[in-house]
């Protein structure tokens, strides 16, 4: 059975006709007993009839329409991020494209259930990452060959460049690239100085966070958006200034990071300590931004069970489209003002039973989709579409060095 706040009720049955309802012009709608739910229902009515409120709870209603029979399992929830990824090269993929290909990546050969690579990588920790992956699923893969991007940022824009193959973690519609599960999920990510070797295989840090929320249950929680980054970008300037304005509402701080030289960095403050990702799980309102491209961040708040708000919806990674908006998780954009953050934040501290039960949506989600497997299975389905794609037979080429592990 489906509950509805008092809020929504009353938003619902003042979009009645009045034919339809004996309820007195003035007279305040409740769903509830006024002896057991008085002070709950005045507080909601208020609330309600808000501009921005009623926008919300429209959002919200029309997404538990539109998704609430929405079932995915496993990796199969992301798999038309692969036909969609694919369908730019269904004409094939021939020697030449691949040739024009290998300067924007790092050249993969899997040959005879064995994988090889090119010796030089810019970055080990990351090319360690996708040997990993690759070597899991290594025998079920025919020979293929692949050039993989290790950049943040992707390689084929669809206004500046030929169609080419290239893989990468993430992008936007801008772009060809074939999105992969980033090398992250096994080793590496962001270095910060609490996790100076990247913050590790995803496996271990899933773990940390769902024991995490059963400590940190939803009326532990503070009452609190949070946020503490690098001022990658201004877009997350608002919520900052914001919280500085209203702390009662937020908390948010910047960080320093590598291109910190001072407080100008840092919007004039100085920079704050980097807080674990454990403790994100004490706030009810997680906020993500992105970074250079897509955040690293983003799958590890869900495992909080705290709402994750997310600004921006230009960057993607292969998992993110199986998340759906207003139903496990909300979206603002990118260039949302601080009346904005403060109004959402208002909201969604008012209508309680509606931030737990889109946290606890978008917790089920991950905790059941995204798991190690999954993104081996995704790997696997990529790459096996993929080379039915090549219009040639791979060849090892000499220069590259042996991967395999057992």
């Amino acid at each position: 059975m489906v509950f509805l706040s008092a809020s929504i009720l009353s938003f619902l049955l003042n979009l009645m006709p009045s034919s339809m309802g004996s309820v007195a012009e003035n007279e305040p709608m409740c769903s509830t007993s006024q002896s057991t739910m008085e002070s709950d229902c005045s507080a909601n009515l208020h609330q309600a009839y808000t501009e921005s409120s009623n926008e919300y709870i429209r959002a919200y209603l029309k997404a538990k329409n539109d998704y609430g029979n929405y079932s995915c399992s496993g990796y199969k929830c992301y798999l038309d991020v692969i036909k969609q990824d694919l369908k730019p090269f269904s004409q094939g993929i021939d020697k030449k494209m691949i040739e024009l290909t290998i300067p924007k990546g790092v050249k993969y050969i899997i040959m005879d259930g064995r994988v090889y690579r090119e010796k030089d990588c810019l970055f080990p920790s990351r090319c360690e990452g996708v040997d990993y992956f690759l070597n899991s699923i290594k025998e079920h893969i025919p020979n293929t060959q692949l050039v993989i991007n290790f950049h943040d940022w992707p390689q084929v824009n669809k206004h500046f460049n030929q169609l080419l193959p290239v893989f990468s973690f993430s992008k936007t519609d801008e772009f060809f690239d074939i999105m992969y599960p980033a090398w992250s999920f096994w080793k590496g990510g962001p270095a910060l100085s609490l996790y100076p070797k990247g913050i590790g295989r995803w496996d271990e840090f899933y773990e940390k966070l769902v024991q995490k929320s059963k400590i940190w249950t939803w009326n532990k929680k503070k009452n609190l958006g949070f946020f503490i980054g690098s001022r990658t970008s201004s877009e997350r300037d608002h919520l900052i200034l914001l919280s500085r304005g209203h702390p009662e509402l937020v908390e948010a701080k910047y960080t320093k990071n590598q291109a910190w030289k001072s407080i100008k960095d840092t919007l004039n403050e100085p920079p704050s300590k980097e807080v674990p990702l454990e403790e994100h799980c004490h706030y009810k309102y997680l906020f993500n931004f992105r970074g250079v491209a897509a955040s690293f961040r983003f799958k590890f708040l869900f495992l909080c069970k705290s709402v994750v708000v997310n600004v921006g919806n230009e960057w993607d990674e292969f998992f993110y489209r199986g998340l759906k908006p207003w139903y496990h998780y909300i979206p603002m954009n990118k260039d949302d003002s601080q009346e904005q953050y403060k109004s959402l934040l208002l909201f969604l501290i008012q209508e309680d039973e509606i931030a737990q039960e889109i946290a606890n949506r978008g917790f089920d989600f991950i905790f059941n989709n995204l798991k190690m497997q999954d993104v081996k299975d995704y790997w696997k389905e990529l790459l096996v579409q993929y080379t039915k794609l090549l219009k040639f037979k791979p060849k090892l080429d000499k220069d590259l060095v042996d991967v395999t592990t057992p």
